[in-house]
């Protein structure tokens, strides 16, 4: 049954997504469409970046917001944006510029530092100065500070190693952290931030408290808060709080609990080597992909916000923003009457201006400008006399390094994946290489694939390589200037691979890959540029011309709203209502809309109770529109606050639903056509 109800889940998302209308491919100009929450008309879609971005945190200073997150292995590290809206969203710095604390960060006598390095930072300002807290995996916590966001960025070390830290800069000038796993503890910092005040150690909470890990530290009213992240039968987040920095604390054991918009847990690697493990999708988990791990955050506008990462399958952790509702004292993610559940879309926080669509990042590139795009992170410290954007104008030279095999390769340049869909082209000039050399586009993942030009026996071949299979997929090729593409699909977690000697007519190669979230990397999958010698072979180089990232949903509906537009709705999974749903679709601003049937409105009743009603369309007749990741429509009420479904036993419309589930038994994922 399970298995059936998630096959037609997927079924309707691919007749859904095969529907919409995707951004066209430009040719052979480079693509700069690339993913904004911002809906531009007052309203945002999660997530805010569909891209990695994992162990958040955020600060308001001013009319600005500022936000950094986890690198691990990448470099350089701990990326710094801004925000007037906590929307639209700016790149100024890297704080840590490169990390290098012997051979496992270069690469090196066999050694990496996959999955490790900088972890779960703390952002925190006082008195004109800009702090970075964060954990290095086998050294004490790393401090980075700044007068200016954009840098530079001044470094050093504590004398403690305080796992999953957050900084609180008390009103009376002390200074004090949490820290842990589990049993969470906290001290009193010593002036120079260095160390910890000699007998001010405690310990704040019990494995058996429920706090977890990822703290986030926060004075509000006068009383003590600490969120953090818990996996106790699935994600979800758990709050104390206390009138004394010391405690005792008062433990909530969730503000937010089972909101992963309806997202089914994707596949799972159990094993790191050949042959692979995979676990597959599990639409019968219903919080494997729940927002955890975040903070809140209060606007000049009065407004509280909530921030925090969900586990996105292959593409990563990526990061959400929700509405904040107090209640009782406590900050709960989401919305009166429904606490602890996020709406997907909702309405923008306010600002004193209304401020431009943004995104942090630029993808595409072709290589032109004298110094590497901040988009970009080498896959552990790079070799810096082996790269070059100046030995040839225009391109990025990549020379070759031994190794083993790609995870080994020295100098791979790499970028985030981005979702939903997405597909990095890559001109490869391939003229530079000598025997035993090999480059090109690469998905850095466990198990990953690699799509490139090899030279043996001073002849080259395309070669595509899927570590999952441990198999090779090879082809002789006589030009040196190729283009290879990877179009990977992150709602159904597959990748296809291409290429073109004339940069028009693709040709696959190799079989589907699939992509995993797995704990290896701890990482999404990473679009990579690489070069490398199996042998002894030393002097190669690898030209890259440019890459292409193209996004043909780079919004947050795949489909407009069909405002003014007759409609038919019916389930996307289960019965459909006694008669069909033909409704036209009235525009209510900000995104909802009222479905108006001849005269009459769909209503929502206090107790959930639909039905249609002769009118005026108000708040109980207007509906929030959005679309769960996977492209279905969703339409919570206004007036409740819970979403309409179709009863799974009776066919009834109803608006009692909290959120969708994974597997869509619950009857609140709906499809909708025009006629003919």
């Amino acid at each position: 049954m399970k298995k059936a109800v998630f096959a037609a889940i997927m079924l309707a998302a691919l007749t859904h997504t095969a529907s919409a209308q995707p951004e066209p491919r430009t040719g052979s100009a480079l693509t700069h469409r690339t993913w904004t929450p911002d809906n531009n008309n007052g309203t945002f879609t999660n997530p805010l970046f569909y891209d990695e971005f994992s162990d958040p945190d955020l600060i308001r200073v001013g009319e600005w917001f500022y936000l950094t997150g986890t690198t691990m292995h990448a470099m350089p590290g701990l990326p710094v944006l801004r925000s007037r809206d906590l929307v639209n969203w700016e790149f100024l710095s890297y704080a840590a510029e490169r990390l290098d604390f012997g051979p496992a960060y270069r690469l090196e006598d066999g050694k990496n530092i996959y999955g490790q390095g900088i972890w779960a930072p703390s952002l925190r300002y006082r008195n004109g100065v800009f702090y970075i807290f964060t954990n290095v995996n086998g050294r004490s916590t790393q401090i980075y500070s700044a007068i200016n966001p954009r840098g530079p960025w001044t470094h050093w070390e504590m004398k403690r190693s305080l796992h999953d830290l957050s900084v609180l800069f008390d009103d009376d000038g002390k200074a004090y952290a949490v820290w842990g796993h589990q049993d969470m503890h906290i001290a009193q910092l010593t002036d120079d931030l260095l160390d910890i005040v000699p007998s001010t150690e405690q310990v704040l909470f019990s494995k058996t408290d429920g706090m977890g890990e990822g703290a986030h530290f926060y004075k509000i009213g006068g009383k003590y808060y600490i969120l953090s992240a818990n996996y106790a039968g699935g994600f979800r987040m758990p709050a104390a709080r206390a009138n004394h920095v010391f405690g005792p604390y008062e433990v909530n054991p969730a503000i937010s609990k089972d909101e992963g918009f309806g997202l089914v847990r994707g596949y799972r690697l159990k094993n790191k080597q050949y042959p692979f493990e995979v676990v597959p999708p599990n639409p019968a988990s219903r919080d494997a992909t729940a927002m955890h791990q975040g903070g809140i955050v209060l606007t000049e506008a009065g407004e509280w916000w909530g921030f925090s990462m969900m586990d996105y399958n292959s593409v990563g952790r990526l990061l959400s923003l929700a509405p904040v509702t107090w209640q009782d004292g406590w900050p709960y993610f989401g919305l009166p009457g429904n606490l602890g559940r996020n709406p997907r879309t909702w309405v923008k926080p306010r600002t004193k201006e209304a401020q431009q669509i943004r995104v942090p990042f630029v993808r595409s590139d072709d290589f032109s400008e004298p110094a590497l795009k901040p988009l970009w992170q080498w896959n552990h410290v790079p070799v810096e006399d082996k790269w070059s954007l100046s030995e040839r104008p225009g391109f990025l030279r990549l020379h070759t390094l031994h190794a083993e095999s790609f995870w080994d390769a020295r100098n791979t340049l790499t970028q985030r994946a981005i979702g939903p869909v997405s597909s990095p082209t890559v001109v490869l000039d391939a003229s530079g290489l000598l025997d035993n050399d090999v480059a090109g586009l690469a998905l850095l993942n466990l198990p990953y694939a690699t799509l490139g030009v090899a030279r043996k026996d001073s002849k080259l071949s395309l070669v595509l390589f899927d570590q999952a299979r441990n198999r090779s997929t090879q082809i002789a090729i006589g030009a040196k200037r190729v283009w290879l593409r990877a179009e990977c699909d992150f709602l159904n977690e597959k990748a296809r691979f291409s290429y073109s000697i004339d940069g028009q007519n693709f040709q696959p190669i190799g079989d589907e890959f699939t992509m995993i979230f797995q704990l290896t990397t701890f990482q999404g999958v990473r679009y990579g540029l690489f070069a490398y010698n199996t042998g002894k072979q030393q002097g190669g180089m690898a030209d890259f011309d440019s890459i292409d990232i193209h996004q043909p949903y780079p919004r947050g509906l795949m489909r407009a709203i069909p405002y003014d537009k007759q409609i038919q709705l019916k389930a996307a999974v289960g019965r459909a209502p006694a008669q069909p749903l033909n409704v036209t679709v009235q525009d209510m601003g900000l995104g909802r809309v009222a479905l108006r049937s001849g005269d009459n409105y769909l209503s929502v009743g206090l107790d959930g109770g639909a039905t249609l009603q002769a009118t005026r369309p108000g708040v109980a007749h207007s509906f929030q529109w959005m679309e769960t990741p996977t492209g279905e429509l969703i339409l919570m009420s206004l007036l409740t606050n819970f979403y309409l479904r179709i009863h799974p036993q009776t066919g009834a419309l109803i608006a009692d639903s909290p959120g969708p589930i994974p597997d869509g038994s619950d009857g609140v994922r709906f499809i909708w056509t025009t006629p003919n």
